[in-house]
C-alpha cells in the first residue's frame, strides 16, 4: 500500500480507472442497450454496493491475509475469472435466444461482478489513503460513489445510444455476443495475471 493521495489526484485517478472498460462497465452498457437508461439506473446502486463491500473487505481482512499467503490472491483472481466466464456464457446464450425483455443483466449480476472486479484492489491498496481506518474513509467513499454514478451513467447512456443508432441495422444478438466476448477476454487476462504470465 502507498501513502496519502491528494484529493485532486484521487479524483483524476478514480475517474480514469472507473472509465476504463471492464466487466462492470460491459454489463452497464449491455443493460443500457437492452432496456434503456431509465430501467438501467438502479444498477448503479449495485455497482457502488459491490465496490463498497469489496474495498472494505480488502482493506480490513484480505490485505493482511494476502501479505502472509500470496496464493490467496491468486485463488481470488481465478475465482473472479471463472465468474466472468459464467457471465460471458450467459450473455452468449441470450444472443442466441434473441431476448425481448432486456432482462439479461440483473442487479445481482452487476453487484457480484463489481464485488469481484480487480479495480477494487487498486482502490483499496493504491488510490485510497492507506493510513486511515475504514470509518475515516467515509468522505472518500462518498466522493467515489458520486464518480461511480457519473461514469456508470455514461456507460449506460453509451449502450442505449448504440441501440438507437443501430436499431434495425445490427441484430440485437450482436451486442450480447460482443459483450460476451469482452467478458471472456477479461477473464483470460485475469487468469494470466493470476499465473504471472503477464
Amino acid at each position: 500500500m502507498v501513502g496519502f493521495m491528494e484529493p485532486a489526484a484521487f479524483v483524476l485517478a478514480s475517474l480514469t480507472l472507473l472509465a476504463t472498460p471492464g466487466p462492470t462497465n460491459t454489463l452497464l452498457a449491455t443493460s443500457g442497450a437492452g432496456v434503456g437508461v431509465r430501467r438501467s439506473l438502479p444498477l448503479l446502486v449495485a455497482e457502488f454496493g459491490g465496490y463498497l463491500i469489496a474495498i472494505s473487505l480488502l482493506i480490513g481482512l484480505v490485505g493482511p491475509v494476502i501479505a502472509a499467503a500470496p496464493v490467496v490472491g491468486t485463488a481470488l483472481r481465478l475465482l473472479a475469472a471463472l465468474y466472468l466466464l459464467y457471465l460471458a456464457a450467459k450473455l452468449w446464450r441470450r444472443g442466441v435466444e434473441m431476448p425481448t425483455d432486456g432482462a439479461s443483466v440483473t442487479f445481482t449480476n452487476v453487484f457480484v461482478t463489481t464485488l469481484l472486479n480487480p479495480k477494487a484492489i487498486i482502490f483499496a491498496f493504491t488510490l485510497l489513503p492507506a493510513d486511515l481506518a475504514l470509518t475515516a474513509l467515509a468522505p472518500w467513499m462518498a466522493g467515489l460513489s458520486l464518480m461511480i454514478g457519473v461514469v456508470g451513467s455514461i456507460w449506460i447512456a453509451a449502450g442505449a445510444s448504440l441501440r438507437r443508432g443501430f436499431a434495425g441495422v445490427v441484430p440485437s444478438r450482436v451486442g450480447y455476443r460482443l459483450s460476451a466476448v469482452a467478458l471472456a477476454l477479461l477473464a483470460g487476462s485475469l487468469s494470466a495475471h493470476a499465473f504471472g504470465v503477464v
